[in-house]
């Protein structure tokens, strides 16, 4: 079987090497496809990247703008049809598979936070939005790394979608709706009260400026951007600290936020301005926490701040964007006050991730804050020539793959029909 290096080059770049690495990785799907399931006449292949967030740190729950991009780490499968109504999973280091009965889509407590509760929830959208569903065999595997902060769970519920509309819906559903249906199956079956920011940075790809004031239908801006090339590169830093037990620290953002908000009969950050809190902090502090009105200030001052970032990258001014990303960072640390877990505050990862790196790039490139914080990443983007070393400083400290060089992926969603 022959991959296409065009269909793969259309995807990872045009570096030889790379295309060699994916073909190789997309032959070890289908083999392990062929192992489980058996020969095929014809099946499709599948991609859905990561994403990263480069500013609007916590923007989008108060109705706030953030600038995000797909990279070129995704999740693949390799998918045929089936007649049975029952979708069938082997995912690539697991023995035994996953299966999901479409005739039975009802909400299932127990399988909260699960691939099975995604599929379910998915299969639901697309079924609630009036779009065809069907039953498929599939092998799955993903680089998009664990604790990285680009996002594997949403790169994974939008692979889904994807196989829903190619194989059930001639594509009809746009990317918009597909976005949709992947929240609604996070927030309804999965059991996540995320937003809609991963899920359109996946399957728009490359650069987007995204809007939140309506968030129904957020409007998203592509920027036609090549961060390669610049002279600096793209990182994410893995810290070793997961996401778990946080559900009371992301949400208190979303809720402080909104209650400086109500103090001006408001419902959302979006609607309120620097004068209005300067101008009632006295009688605003009787009402709300201190923290709650730092992080009003860092909603209002990172709104500022991505419009600027994509004025600059529209004009191509590499450094003010980046001198923005910095500034984005440290109103994460000051305001937003969302680097260490105020209920462990011995344990300060991402804070010492920041300060060592800071302190090794030394004006060399910048970081901030991956995501949703108290956890997880920080991005770091720094100049091409001393990523070899950075790797090095980084790994000796928070061990092997701390490092994960990110590039943008121009293309969000990607399939592709291979005959055998």
């Amino acid at each position: 079987m022959l991959i296409s290096e065009y269909k793969l080059a259309q995807l990872y770049g045009n570096d030889k090497k790379v295309i060699k690495e994916e073909a190789r990785r997309y032959l070890s799907l289908y083999s392990l496809f062929v192992n489980r399931f058996g020969e095929k006449k014809s099946f499709t292949f599948f991609s859905s990247p990561g994403r990263i967030e480069l500013s609007g740190n916590h923007t989008d729950h108060n109705n706030g703008l953030a600038l995000s991009a797909a990279v070129n780490l995704d999740t693949i499968a390799a998918v045929s049809k089936s007649d049975a109504g029952v979708i069938k999973i082997v995912s690539e280091g697991f023995p035994e598979p996953f299966v999901v009965n479409l005739n039975h889509l009802e909400f299932n407590e127990e399988e909260q936070g699960t691939s099975t509760a995604l599929i379910k929830g998915i299969a639901s959208g697309f079924v609630k939005a009036g779009y065809s569903i069907g039953g498929f065999i599939a092998v799955v595997s993903s680089n998009v790394a664990l604790g990285s902060g680009l996002s594997s769970s949403a790169s994974f519920e939008v692979l889904i979608a994807l196989i829903f509309n190619r194989l059930f819906n001639n594509g009809k559903v746009d990317e918009m709706e597909i976005a949709k249906i992947c929240r609604f199956a996070e927030n309804q079956f999965f059991g996540k009260p995320c937003g809609l920011l991963d899920q359109l940075a996946i399957v728009y790809g490359g650069i987007n400026a995204i809007d939140f004031k309506d968030t129904r239908n957020p409007e998203v801006t592509s920027l036609d951007f090549e961060f390669d090339s610049t002279e600096y590169a793209l990182a994410i830093v893995k810290t070793g600290r997961s996401h778990e037990d946080l559900t009371d620290e992301y949400a208190a953002i979303p809720n402080e936020m909104k209650a400086v908000a109500g103090f001006f009969g408001k419902e959302t950050c979006r609607e309120i301005s620097e004068d209005m809190l300067l101008n009632n902090i006295k009688n605003l502090r009787r009402k709300v926490s201190d923290r709650a009105i730092l992080r009003a200030f860092h909603f209002l001052d990172e709104n500022k701040r991505v419009r600027t970032q994509v004025k600059a990258l529209k004009e191509g001014n590499v450094e003010r964007f980046l001198a923005n990303v910095k500034a984005s960072g440290n109103s994460s640390v000051k305001l937003l006050q969302n680097i260490f877990n105020p209920k462990n505050p011995s344990r300060q990862e991402l804070n010492l991730a920041l300060t060592l790196t800071e302190r090794f790039l030394a004006g060399r490139g910048v970081c901030r804050v991956h995501g949703g914080g108290f956890g997880g990443a920080i991005l770091v983007i720094l100049q091409k020539e001393i990523i070899n070393e950075f790797r090095m400083f980084i790994e000796e400290i928070f061990g092997k793959d701390s490092f994960v060089r990110v590039k943008i992926r121009k293309h969000g969603v990607f399939s592709f029909d291979i005959k055998s």
